[in-house]
């Protein structure tokens, strides 16, 4: 079930990409004069980096069926590569809300929750990923193991950031954790191992309600006879 009409997806996905690359040249410091590259160590960064370079896949996808076959159809790479980095974004979204805003209350510091850079990068991208996901890729591709295998790609950054301040490296402020539920020093290490443990859970219930989202919409598109796909000639469809 989608919305078969590579126009509108295009605009959509110009636009989404132009908000993104705003978000990060924002949170970066670029537009401001100012390029701090701590910020690239970072899963918020690194997640809204991974979309960007999505959207535009799907922007030139989406031009290329647009001239070989048409408006009508659809336009991914692959749709369930679409729901990972849906998942990776979402993984962004939902630790600053429950995880990271929380924290900044309790422990009342002087950062400022939702400002327009927040947002941006933080709700506004998952925003859009979701909705490019739910109007313009045809659902009932998600296979059972990949919302398993989707938590691959943030269990790779724990074990790049756990590597990377262990050898020295500092993220912001001079910590050598990124987040304060990574923060060996001060929740030691069974702390961290529970916070991961109940991250790992929440969020695979997430995955798994994707899952069945995409299971539901493809079986009510069957069901009301909408064409589950039309691919552009001699396309392959992963």
């Amino acid at each position: 079930m989608y919305l078969p009409d590579r126009r509108i997806a295009l605009v959509f996905r110009v636009l989404s990409i132009a908000v993104i690359v705003w978000g990060v040249g924002r949170v970066s410091g670029v537009w401001d004069g100012r390029p701090n590259a701590v910020q690239f160590l970072y899963f918020t960064v690194l997640s809204n980096l991974l979309c960007l370079g999505w959207f535009v896949a799907l922007a030139v996808r989406t031009i290329r069926d647009l001239r070989a076959g048409g408006p009508r159809g659809w336009s991914a790479p692959s749709p369930r590569f679409a729901a990972a980095v849906m998942f990776v974004i979402t993984v962004t979204m939902l630790i600053y809300l429950v995880v990271l805003v929380p924290e900044t209350f309790t422990q009342g510091n002087d950062y400022v929750p939702f400002t327009l850079t927040d947002n941006l990068v933080h709700i506004i991208t998952p925003c859009l990923t979701i909705a490019d996901w739910l109007l313009f890729v045809p659902k009932g591709r998600v296979r059972p193991l990949d919302p398993v295998l989707w938590a691959l790609i943030p269990y790779a950054y724990l074990a790049f950031a756990f590597v990377y301040g262990a050898a020295g490296g500092v993220f912001g402020g001079g910590t050598r954790y990124p987040y304060p539920f990574m923060d060996l020093d001060r929740n030691g290490l069974v702390g961290v191992v529970l916070w991961i443990v109940g991250l790992t859970i929440a969020l695979e219930i997430v995955a798994y309600a994707y899952f069945a989202i995409d299971r539901l919409l493809g079986a009510a598109a069957r069901r009301w006879g909408i064409p589950r796909e039309r691919a552009v000639p001699q396309e392959v469809i992963p």
